[in-house]
């Protein structure tokens, strides 16, 4: 006789319950109208479904009191790097489910990450769900025609520019799709932004290109909150902007630093 473990076997009517295997459901598929040939070629087919207990899991951390919300872990870094990790995280859970029959209910993750998405720009920024996707909504073409998606892009001189992108992925069945069950690693890099805004040569004062620019940097953002007191125009912009140095032309750091108020690091 042979014993099996009753936590690692399941003998179920794979036409009317569903087995579990490596987060799919698996059963057999019946329907007595599919006719080819004057044959029922569909009955007793292997299927694969998605669970909606796997949807409803991928849609959880991306909710708060049940609604999309903003990832404040990830607001403060560029808009490129948080399209490209949306992305990234969409893409990785469609793609190891291309092979389910009803991937299509895909759908329900898609507009809970899009609109968490959204969110965190619109947080950044101190904009509008609206306003984003004005900004970074665009049409791409795929295999399977048009599709709308998210796009931030980086321009580069003498380059192609850098395309962070979330969505614009068919939601159908693809029968030689490659399974890949990994999770995207995100390692922590020194951020680059600062570089890139030093590059740029813009006065973030008073807008002047071209100049010979400076960083003014204070210890913490909270040192500029005086109650009751008001706040210069370079302090005002730091915390509109979240962070701790501002990038100024030689004339606009002397005005900072002829002020009583300044506060260095």
């Amino acid at each position: 006789m042979l014993d099996m473990s009753r936590e690692k076997t399941l003998v179920t009517h794979a036409r009317t319950h569903a087995a579990r295997f490596l987060g799919y459901e698996i059963m057999t598929a019946h329907n007595d109208r599919k006719m080819t040939g004057h044959r029922r070629t569909l009955n007793g087919r292997i299927k694969l479904r998605v669970p909606r207990e796997a949807i409803k899991a991928k849609c959880t951390p991306y909710l708060r009191h049940g609604q999309p919300a903003a990832r404040l872990q990830i607001v403060n870094e560029s808009d490129h790097t948080i399209v490209a990790t949306f992305g990234a995280e969409y893409g990785g859970i469609v793609q190891y489910y291309l092979l389910a029959g009803d991937v299509y209910r895909l759908t329900r993750l898609h507009w809970v990450m899009q609109t968490a998405l959204l969110r965190t720009l619109a947080v950044k920024h101190g904009s509008t769900v609206t306003q984003m996707a004005g900004k970074y909504k665009t049409t791409v073409d795929t295999p399977a025609g048009l599709r709308k998606c998210i796009q931030a892009r980086i321009e580069r001189e003498g380059k192609k520019p850098l395309v962070a992108q979330f969505g614009g992925i068919p939601l159908r069945r693809q029968k030689k799709a490659a399974l890949k069950d990994q999770q995207t690693a995100w390692a922590s890099r020194p951020h680059k932004e600062l570089t890139m805004r030093l590059l740029s040569g813009k006065c973030e004062m008073c807008g002047q290109e071209g100049a010979n620019v400076e960083v003014h940097q204070i210890q913490k953002l909270a040192d500029l909150v005086r109650s009751g007191q008001p706040q210069p125009a370079w302090a005002n912009l730091m915390i509109k902007m979240r962070r701790k140095a501002i990038i100024t032309c030689g004339a606009c750091h002397e005005v900072i630093h002829s002020g009583k108020e300044a506060m260095l690091a």
